[in-house]
This record gives C-alpha cells, structure tokens and sequence, in this order.
C-alpha cells in the first residue's frame, strides 16, 4: 500500500485533484455485509485515491475499525486510512495499535482528539495525550506513516475561543509532522475559503488541505448530522430542505445537485482533493463524480 504523501504528490504533479471516501464500521452484521460486499465495490467503481475508516467514539469500533481497513487493502489493493484518537488510550496501548497497523499492512493514519463516548467533556487520561498535535509528533517519532489531521473550515464544535485559535491549534498539528488535512464537512465554500487562506497565507501552513463534502441524503437524516459535528446550513439551504423534508428521494437528488455545484467551484479554485463522506452509501457520491467527470 502506498503512502497518502505520496499520492497527493503524484497527483499535484499530474495538475489532478485526490479523490477519497469515508467510511465508518457498522454496527450491526448485516450493516458490516453491506458495506463489505454492496457499497464498498460500488463506490469503488469511482476509482478513489485511497478511503478513510473512522474510530466510533472513545475508541469503540476499534477492532472493526483495523477489519474494514485490512479487507479494503487486502481485496481491493486500495490503500487505507485508519483513523486513530486520543480518547481514552495510554501511549503503551498507542505503541500496540501502530504495531497492529504495520502489520496488517496500513501506512496511513488519521490522527483526531476524538469525542468521549455518551457526549461527554474530552479528558484526558493519566499517561495519554491532551491534543491531537501529541498524538500526531507520537505517531511521526514511531516511523513509517503518513499522517492526516483534521480542520475546521467553522472552527471545531468543543472550541470556546473562536475559530481563529481553532486553526491555530491546526498550525501546532501541522509542525508536529502532519502530511495532510481533511476537514469537516461545509455546506459553503466561503468558510473554506476563508479558512485555507488563513492557514496557509497566515499561518504558513504548506500541506495539502482537503474539503470535506457530503451529499444529502434526506432533510431529517442532515440536520442531525450537523447538529452533532458542528456544521452550518445556510438559510437559502435551510429553506430548500425544508421544503424537502420528509420527500427523500427528491432530497438525495438535491443533495447531489448541491454536492456538484460546491465541489466545480472548490476545483476551480484548485482545491489538491475532494474527501467525501459517504455515509456507507454508494449511489450519491458516485453520482457526483460522474457529474464531475471524476468518476
């Protein structure tokens, strides 16, 4: 499996935009059927660059987590993703974990903070990291990865202090050894805007920064979704699913609309990548890349 760095250089060098999935594992073994043996292959006939497997809170997809991952690289030879957090783990149980990567074949990791499980306030534990900058300098000391973190386009949902020290702290995980960033979804591209040309122009940041980008599903299933990662919808958004709600099928076919849209104007503004957030559900974001040309 290759090294995420070195795709998006591959990919800057052919003036061609990085194309990546997120996945998260199922809760149930049917779920983990579908996603393994439907969504997966079909999403795979868009031709990612590589996809993401998120962590569940406090840790607790982990080992469906490290699963997902080995049956992406090893039957369909695409590289993975592994997302990994602070949340309730000690650097021993970090050693044993990138020992665990390595051996199952998986170079990249996605190192977050993390949300406690049950919502409750982040804390630390004794022998364990406070932030996601020490994770990422843990992970870079140890070798043999390449790293991604997390930004915020609207600053992250737990930060008191504004989204400018948000971005800093996105400063303090790029200097510890990040390689990329991925960022939250965002439903205007102003905010990203915004927020790339602070980190970059202000803060110096020279990494490859990748919009997050999810196509609605349903009115009802996007409003919960934002309420818990901290996203906005903007009024003219707001006033169209609400018209929407309850009519699925005509809000999934917005959703790709919208989704295409925002993503030409992120490429004409020479955005490296595209990360999407599918959901575990094929037929939307490979919609998008068709409309895109990308697919």
């Amino acid at each position: 499996m290759r090294f995420i760095r070195d795709i998006f250089a591959e990919k800057e060098a052919a003036g061609k935009p990085v194309v990546s999935f997120e996945f998260f594992p199922p809760k149930t073994d049917e779920g983990d059927r579908n996603l393994l043996e439907k969504q997966i292959p079909s999403l795979l006939t868009a031709k990612p660059d590589f996809c993401s497997v998120t962590y569940g809170a406090g840790g607790s997809t982990r080992e469906k987590t490290l699963m997902i991952v080995d049956r992406i690289q090893r039957e369909h030879q695409l590289t993975a993703l592994a997302h990994l957090t602070c949340v309730n783990h000690t650097q021993a149980e970090f050693r044993a974990l990138l020992e665990k990567f390595r051996a199952l074949g998986c170079k990249n990791i996605l190192a977050l903070r993390g949300d406690p499980p049950g919502g409750s306030e982040f804390k630390a534990i004794p022998a364990g990291f406070e932030f996601s900058s020490e994770l990422v300098a843990f992970i870079r000391a140890a070798g043999d990865f390449s790293i991604g973190v997390a930004g915020f386009p609207e600053g992250h949902i737990a930060n008191k202090n504004g989204k400018h020290a948000d971005w800093q702290h996105l400063k303090e995980k790029v200097d510890a050894g990040a390689d990329f960033v991925l960022t939250q979804l965002f439903f205007d591209n102003a905010d990203f805007f915004e927020f790339r040309d602070y980190v970059t122009g202000k803060l110096g940041v020279q990494i490859p920064i990748v919009p997050g980008i999810i196509s609605i599903l349903s009115a009802a299933q996007i409003t919960r979704f934002t309420q818990l990662c901290g996203s906005k919808i903007p009024a003219p958004l707001r006033a169209k699913l609400d018209e929407l709600d309850g009519q699925d099928e005509a809000a999934m076919a917005f959703g790709i609309e919208y989704a295409t849209r925002q993503c030409e104007e992120l490429l004409r503004a020479d955005v490296p990548g595209l990360h999407f957030y599918t959901l575990n559900k094929a037929h939307s974001t490979v919609q998008v890349l068709k409309n895109l040309g990308l697919a």
